[in-house]
C-alpha cells in the first residue's frame, strides 16, 4: 500500500479524536457527532497538523468541524443547489455547460469540506464503474462541440494511478478532446498523493493538461504542498486554484491577498473565488453578496490583476458561471 493510501486509511472521521488531538473544549462534541451523522467528518492528520491547538476558531478546522449550525435547514438553501440532476444524463457525467463535460470517477475525497455543494449528491447512483466508461465515451463521441473533459468530485485523485492512466488512454483516442481538466483538493491536503507514479502518468497525458487545486487559506500551503505543487508544474500541468469565499475562515482582504500570494509562491494562479452554492447544511458559512463584492474589491485595490481571482457564482441551469 501506498503512503498516501495509507494516510487516507488514517484519516480522523471520529470528532472526539479531533477535539482532544487540537485541545479543544468537549462542549463541542454532542452537536459535532450529530452533524457528523448527516456529512461524515473526514480529514487527513497532516491537514490536521496545520491547525492551531486550542483555536475553536482556527480557519483549517472550521472548514472540516461538524457543527450544531448544519442541523437546522435553513429557507432557501437546497440539497441540489446547482440543479445537477437535469444535468445528468448518464451515471458518472455531469453536462451543465456547451463544449465541457464533467466526470466523476469516483464517489469519495480526501477530506470532507462541510461547505461542500455536493455533500448531498447520489454519488451511489453516480459511480459509473468501469464498465460506464464505453458509454460515457459513446456520449462525447456524438457531440463533437465537447472538446473538454473535466475530472471531478469525488475527488479523481482519490482513484489509483493505474485506474486514471486507464480512463485518459481511452479518454485522448477521441480525436475531438484538446483539455484535460482535473479539479482536486488532495495536493493541498494530502501532498504525498503526488507520486512518481502520479507524475509519470500525468506526463504521459498528450493534451493539455490543467489542475484546479482547492485552497481557501495560505495556512493550507506549508513546505510538502509546495513540494507536490511544483512537481506538477515540472510535469507540464497548468495549475489553478479556486477558493470558495467562507465566513470565519477567508472573508477579509487581508486573508485572501495573503492567500493569493502564498498561492504565486508555490506556482499557481488564483482563478476563481466563489460565493457560497447554497447547499443545505451550510448556511452559516455564506456572505451577502454586497459584502463579498466589497471584500472582493479590496483585493484587487491591493494586488496585481493576475493575482486577483474571478469573484462568480454557479447559476443552476446557466450556460456559464456569472462573474461580478
Amino acid at each position: 500500500m501506498l503512503s498516501w493510501q495509507l494516510a487516507m486509511q488514517q484519516a480522523i472521521t471520529d470528532p472526539e479524536e479531533l477535539l482532544h488531538i487540537l485541545e479543544l473544549d468537549e462542549s463541542f462534541l454532542i452537536a459535532a457527532k450529530r452533524a457528523a451523522q448527516l456529512f461524515p467528518l473526514k480529514v487527513p492528520r497532516g491537514f490536521v497538523d496545520r491547525m492551531q491547538k486550542a483555536n475553536p476558531n482556527d480557519p483549517l478546522l472550521r472548514q472540516v468541524l461538524p457543527l450544531q449550525a448544519e442541523l437546522s435547514p435553513v429557507a432557501g438553501y437546497e440539497t441540489d443547489p446547482l440543479h445537477e440532476a437535469k444535468a445528468n444524463p448518464l451515471p458518472g457525467l455531469l453536462h451543465k455547460y456547451p463544449g465541457r463535460v464533467l466526470i466523476t470517477l469516483v464517489a469519495s475525497c480526501g477530506i470532507h469540506c462541510r461547505y461542500c455543494f455536493r455533500r448531498h449528491f447520489p454519488y451511489a447512483e453516480n459511480n459509473p464503474g468501469k464498465e460506464g466508461w464505453s458509454r460515457i465515451f459513446n456520449y462525447i463521441a456524438e457531440d463533437p462541440l465537447i472538446q473538454e473533459v473535466i475530472l471531478s468530485g469525488g475527488d479523481p485523485l482519490v482513484a489509483n494511478d493505474a485506474m486514471l492512466a486507464d480512463f485518459t488512454q481511452q479518454l485522448t483516442l477521441l480525436p475531438q478532446i484538446k483539455r484535460l481538466r482535473i479539479h482536486t483538493r488532495m495536493p493541498i491536503v494530502l501532498p504525498e498523493r503526488i507520486t512518481p507514479q502520479c507524475i509519470a502518468w500525468l506526463e504521459s497525458i498528450k493534451i493539455k493538461k490543467i489542475m484546479v487545486v482547492h485552497c481557501n487559506h495560505a495556512q493550507e500551503i506549508n513546505p510538502a504542498v509546495t513540494k507536490a505543487l511544483t512537481s506538477l508544474a515540472q510535469a507540464g500541468v497548468i495549475l489553478l486554484n479556486q477558493s470558495v469565499l467562507l465566513k470565519g475562515v477567508n472573508d477579509h482582504p487581508k486573508t485572501l491577498v495573503e492567500l493569493s500570494e502564498a498561492l504565486f509562491v508555490a506556482g499557481v494562479l488564483p482563478y476563481y473565488l466563489h460565493v457560497l452554492d447554497k447547499v443545505q447544511g451550510a448556511a452559516h458559512f455564506d456572505q451577502p453578496l454586497e459584502r463579498a463584492r466589497k471584500i472582493h474589491q479590496a483585493v484587487r485595490d491591493q494586488l496585481s490583476g493576475y493575482l486577483v481571482p474571478q469573484l462568480v457564482r454557479e447559476q443552476p441551469e446557466a450556460l456559464a458561471k456569472i462573474v461580478f
